[in-house]
C-alpha cells in the first residue's frame, strides 16, 4: 500500500556563499534520492530549511537544478536554539511510497551526523557515479 512518508536529511556548509550552498544540498538531495530509490514524481512536496546564518540563496534552487520542476518546494529558516548546529542545510520530504518507515534511510552528511548519530551509518555509495548523475542532471535541466 502506498502511503506518504518522510524523508529527512542534513549537511553542513563552511560559508554563507551560493555556490556551496547549492553544491551541498544538490549532495544531500542526490543521496536522499539513491539511498531511497526516490523518483521526482512520487514526491509530494519538499520543506528546505537553513539555519539563519545561511542567506546566499533559496537551497530548493538545487532541486530545480536536479529536475524537480513540478515538485512543489518550500524554503525558510531554522528556530534559532542557543548552540545549534550552525550552517545547516535540512530537508524534508514527503514521499509517496509503499516502504515502510524502517526502511527509509534519512542522510546526515558532514557535521550534520551529530544531528543525528543514530543515522549516520549509511549504505555504500559510489560517489563517482552519484557526482556524474548530478552533473548529468545539471546539464540536462540547465541548472550548470
Amino acid at each position: 500500500m502506498t502511503v506518504c512518508r518522510g524523508v529527512r536529511g542534513a549537511t553542513t556548509v563552511v560559508e554563507n556563499n551560493a555556490l556551496e550552498i547549492l553544491a551541498a544540498t544538490r549532495e544531500l538531495l542526490a543521496m536522499m534520492i539513491r539511498l531511497n530509490g526516490i523518483e521526482a514524481e512520487d514526491v509530494a512536496s519538499g520543506i528546505f530549511t537553513t539555519t539563519q546564518d545561511l542567506v546566499a540563496v533559496y537551497p530548493a534552487t538545487a532541486a530545480r537544478q536536479l529536475g524537480w520542476m513540478s515538485v512543489p518546494l518550500l524554503c525558510g529558516h531554522e528556530m534559532a536554539v542557543p548552540d545549534g548546529l550552525p550552517r545547516c542545510v535540512r530537508i524534508l520530504l514527503h514521499w509517496n511510497t509503499d516502504r515502510s518507515q524502517d526502511e527509509i534511510h534519512h542522510v546526515y552528511l558532514k557535521e550534520a551526523v551529530q544531528l543525528r548519530p543514530d543515522q549516520s551509518e549509511l549504505p555504500p555509495v559510489n560517489m563517482q557515479q552519484l557526482n556524474q548523475w548530478v552533473d548529468d542532471q545539471m546539464r540536462r535541466h540547465g541548472g550548470a
